[in-house]
């Protein structure tokens, strides 16, 4: 049995959250990342990008609806999003054939 990667995030900008004890999150662009690895998911490199690294922040807490650390998130990579899960209002459904051909 697969066990489910948890993918943590590297985003472009940072902000500092004043009401939860002066907590670290991402702002800006963000990738999915897997952490002991030195780039995205989507295979950019995280030091020429100048990525910051959130290894506390998990990449479903980047949606909006999740409530998280989506505060000042501007957009999610989308070849990130389609490896790490897609939750979002724009997500497809999950591809399905409806006529099988005998």
């Amino acid at each position: 049995m697969p066990r489910t990667k948890q993918y943590a995030v590297a985003a472009s900008g940072q902000w500092t959250d004043e009401e939860e004890g002066r907590r670290r999150l991402p702002a800006g662009e963000v990738h999915a990342w897997e952490p002991g690895l030195n780039q995205t998911v989507c295979g950019l490199p995280l030091s020429r990008a100048r990525l910051i690294r959130f290894p506390h922040v998990s990449w479903s807490d980047t949606f909006p609806e999740s409530g998280g650390a989506a505060d000042r998130v501007r957009r999610q990579c989308p070849r990130c999003a389609s490896v790490a899960g897609r939750r979002g209002g724009d997500a497809r459904p999950r591809w399905q054939r409806t006529n099988p051909r005998p």
